[in-house]
């Protein structure tokens, strides 16, 4: 092909006038203590809840949200709460989901009546804490239907991302020692992955306590947990103790996220 058929490109290179622009830009920035430069096209939106709230408020939230049909878990709540709020600037808030079941079944089933100093919880309420510590019994190895039915519920928050980068962890209760344990939390995670957040175990903080091997202790890496038996056995003081360390130890894991966004 011949010189003149415009297939080899000019080795002269003009400037497009975005790219002039593109230049200023850098130009800009260089004088401007050499702040990074930002895409016109591609802004990331920072979610509301990696920003930090210190700023607008002095005490951090931590919602303890639970179901408890036989009192178990509850227990753990109310334990949980005292290790968090032990930190300071950091306030526990209990709350109970809505029951699901009718009360005549609930009577049969000799359900023992709900602490009625605990509010039930709306799913709109989630957006002004800071963390969470959600606790539920295991019914084959997952959470049970309650605690699923009002996470159903947070479809609206799911859709705005609105509980994005916020922490949570869990607590469990089951019946038998193979009975869900880790499975329960484990399968539980999906709910704070679709909504963003961040899933917060205590791995082994607890040191020595969940080591031992001289008597029946619920809980693992995931979080506390009590082994309810018939629903006659009471939470032992190890799982109590548990509990309240999970409680200082989200409470301290809160502080620090706020703290650095």
């Amino acid at each position: 092909m011949g010189k003149g058929g415009g297939c080899v490109p000019s080795k002269k290179k003009h400037s497009s006038s975005a790219e002039d622009a593109s230049r200023r830009r850098r130009s800009s920035a260089t004088t401007n203590n050499n702040a990074p430069i930002a895409s016109d096209e591609d802004t990331l939106e920072i979610p509301a809840a990696m920003v930090n709230s210190a700023n607008t408020q002095s005490t951090l939230k931590l919602f303890i949200v639970f179901y408890s049909m036989y009192g178990h878990v509850e227990k753990l709540a109310k334990r949980m709460k005292k290790g968090v709020d032990g930190v300071e600037g950091v306030e526990a808030i209990l709350f109970r989901v809505p029951e699901t079941l009718p009360a005549d079944v609930l009577e049969l089933m000799k359900v023992p009546p709900k602490d009625l100093e605990i509010p039930e919880i709306s799913a709109a309420e989630l957006a002004e804490a800071d963390g969470f510590l959600f606790g539920f019994p295991t019914r084959y190895g997952c959470m049970a239907a309650q605690m699923k039915a009002f996470f159903d519920s947070t479809g609206q928050l799911w859709k705005e991302q609105t509980l994005a980068g916020k922490p949570a962890g869990f607590f469990v209760s089951t019946g038998t020692q193979g009975g869900g344990q880790e499975t329960t939390a484990w399968t539980a995670i999906t709910q704070l992955a679709h909504h963003g957040m961040l899933f917060v175990p205590i791995g082994y903080t607890f040191g020595a306590g969940m080591f031992k091997m001289d008597s029946i202790r619920g809980g693992s890496p995931y979080g506390a947990g009590v082994y309810a038996g018939d629903g006659t056995r009471e939470p032992s003081e190890t799982e109590l103790a548990l509990a309240e360390h999970q409680g200082k130890y989200m409470a301290g894991v809160v502080k620090r996220l706020l703290s650095q966004a």
